[in-house]
């Protein structure tokens, strides 16, 4: 899906910058920028689409994204009426330190590290916990100890295997404001029906195209059906009530979208490669 271009805010002459979010709730438009993000959740709950990748976040999350990877955050709706969502977000674009940085042998992990971001990465574990009070401590330092600590995040990411890759290579390319507009309605509609029976005809009207255009165009863009895309923005809402409830896998799958109980072990061995009652025996 296409995104917007954003421009990330930065005090002149700084090499990167850090703030602390609390807002309402994250935004709703799939952007991207040349920067590296940093991104710690404390606190909030929805869908996060990276890349080519849906999944479900919540508090305590911590993701590193690419330049130009685009991505977005989108509330459930429930949070964006009665409470806040906070996080920590540290942005460095990679010649923030000159061009020739990242081409001297002492910075190849780096190098290494940050091309690995290009496909998003979700941090975890006991890396997770020390960057998260790095980012912390970083916000009270300006100067060289400011510096001190960004590098010491470095160091924790490039000795660090506590991490999974979330998208596969993304194919960017710039978008237009048409696509824009098309994309983020194409979200919000589905973000909001995907319990319900949805048409491609009605999802294709919302972008001014016939159903077979909005197919090729949905495909075209983003490698996958929009039916496939349907699926998996159920099916990470299905793992999510997996988690989080005791219902029964009947009463799951019909909160989640899907027709029948049958339809939806199909679709859920498919995607996690086991069972939804596998899955949640697998958390206790």
């Amino acid at each position: 899906m296409k995104a917007k271009f954003h421009q990330v805010p930065k005090p002149l002459n700084d090499a990167f910058s850090i703030r602390h979010d609390i807002l309402p709730h994250f935004g709703t438009i799939w952007h991207y920028h040349p920067e590296i993000e940093l991104h710690y959740l404390i606190k909030g709950e929805g869908v996060r689409f990276i890349g080519d990748h849906i999944d479900h976040f919540r508090q305590d999350d911590m993701v590193l994204l690419g330049s130009n990877l685009p991505h977005t955050w989108k509330c459930n709706e429930i949070n964006q009426r009665e409470t806040h969502v906070e996080a920590l977000v540290l942005h460095f674009h990679p010649e923030c330190f000159g061009k020739e940085f990242l081409t001297v042998s002492e910075t190849q992990e780096i190098l290494k590290l940050l091309q690995l971001s290009k496909n998003g990465l979700v941090i975890h574990g006991d890396t997770k916990a020390q960057i998260k009070e790095l980012m912390a401590a970083i916000q009270h330092t300006n100067g060289l100890e400011k510096l001190v600590y960004l590098f010491a995040i470095f160091r924790v990411l490039v000795t660090s295997e506590e991490y999974d890759c979330l998208s596969n290579s993304f194919a960017y390319s710039k978008l237009n404001k048409i696509d824009e507009s098309r994309m983020d309605k194409v979200f919000s509609h589905t973000l909001k029906k995907f319990k319900e029976k949805i048409a491609i005809e009605d999802v294709a009207t919302l972008c001014n195209l016939s159903p077979t255009s909005f197919c090729r165009y949905f495909k075209m863009i983003t490698n996958k059906s929009y039916f496939d895309f349907l699926t998996e923005v159920r099916l990470n809402h299905a793992c999510r009530l997996i988690i989080d409830s005791d219902l029964t896998m009947q009463h799951i799958a019909i909160e989640s979208g899907f027709e029948n109980t049958s339809n939806f072990y199909r679709h859920f061995k498919n995607f996690k490669r086991t069972t939804p009652t596998e899955y949640r025996k697998g958390l206790v």
